[in-house]
This record gives structure tokens, C-alpha cells and sequence, in this order.
């Protein structure tokens, strides 16, 4: 019996850390509220060639909203060069940013990460260079909880705002599932 029951709660426990986990990248997606930053970070995504994704087409329409609403002066667009992609996605983030009005001189490229976590620490040495100490963090809902913790472990001092595309649901819920195993790595090992 008490064999029975060990059994049960070892394969129950995995689902309940994954539902509280759930639950937290839900709510902490759907609560930020972007503050008035030195500068917003565009966290890469993917290109097709040269063009961005529809995912990363709306963090970039999330990041020139708030530049023109006045949430920072600088953009640092994130990201390096994947697989299949032509130029580096800070580079094609950039021209996005350009052909939409953004002055060149206050978008800044970093385009050597390849994660999440390198987005963010190659950003904050941008950011240092600068003399920029607070930063608005643009990513899709489901990717800021993820963010946040690495953020804090780096001590970069961030606020965040999330784009959702309900017309990719099925992406945006794959997207969401695969931030669990991914979010208890980052607080497993994340520096």
C-alpha cells in the first residue's frame, strides 16, 4: 500500500510542479505592463531568409509602439544568425525598425546570441557600453516569465510587455507547453 501510493505521487508530482508552472507563465505573461525604460529589447525569433516571422513581426510592432509612445529612446533588437536564416535576426530586426520609421541611430544590434539567455546578458553589455540601466523586455506573453528570471539572475534591471497572435493559437500553445521544461532548466542551471 504504501509502495502504491509512493508510485502514485511520483508520477503525480511532475504534473502538479507543470500545472503551477503553467499557471505562473500564463498570469505573468498576461499581467506585464510595460514601464518607461532607457531602453526596450526585442528578443529574437525566427526569420524566413531575410524576413521576420509573424511572431517576430509582432514583438517589432510591440517595440515601435512603445518607442513612439515614449516607453524608451533606445531599441536593442536580439538575436544571432540560425539555421536557414540569410542575415542575423538583429540585422533584419533593425531594418524592420528603419523601414518603419526608427532613426538607425537609436536602434542598436546585438547579434551574437543564440538563447534566451544569451539575448539578454549580450543586451545588458550593449546596454553597459551605453550607460543604459533599465530596460522594457519584448518578447511574446508566454516567453517573459522565462525572461524574467534570467533578468534577475543577471541584474538587469527590467520591466516586460507581450504580444499574442490568437491567429497562431495552436503555435502560441506549443510555444507555451515547451516554456515548462524550459523555465525549470532556466531556474535549474541559468548562471
Amino acid at each position: 500500500m504504501v509502495r502504491k501510493k509512493f508510485v502514485i505521487t511520483l508520477l503525480l508530482a511532475p504534473l502538479l510542479v507543470s500545472g503551477v508552472l503553467l499557471a505562473w507563465i500564463s498570469r505573468f505573461g498576461a499581467s506585464a505592463c510595460p514601464v518607461k525604460s532607457d531602453c526596450i529589447i526585442v528578443l529574437g525569433c525566427r526569420l524566413y531568409g531575410t524576413v521576420p516571422s509573424p511572431f517576430l513581426r509582432a514583438r517589432l510592432d510591440e517595440a515601435l509602439r512603445l518607442y513612439r509612445e515614449g516607453y524608451a529612446r533606445y531599441i536593442i533588437v536580439s538575436g544571432g544568425q540560425g539555421p536557414g536564416e540569410d542575415i542575423s535576426e538583429a540585422r533584419a530586426m533593425k531594418q524592420y525598425m528603419v523601414q518603419n520609421g526608427v532613426d538607425d541611430t537609436y536602434v542598436i544590434e546585438e547579434d551574437k546570441s543564440t538563447s534566451t539567455e544569451t539575448n539578454l546578458k549580450f543586451s545588458l553589455e550593449k546596454m553597459k557600453e551605453r550607460g543604459l540601466k533599465t530596460a522594457l523586455v519584448v518578447s511574446n506573453d508566454y516567453h517573459l516569465a522565462r525572461a524574467a528570471v534570467i533578468a534577475r539572475r543577471i541584474g538587469l534591471d527590467a520591466g516586460y510587455s507581450g504580444v499574442r497572435l490568437p491567429q497562431y493559437r495552436r503555435w502560441e500553445i506549443t510555444g507555451l507547453l515547451r516554456e515548462i521544461p524550459a523555465l525549470i532548466y532556466t531556474l535549474l542551471t541559468v548562471w
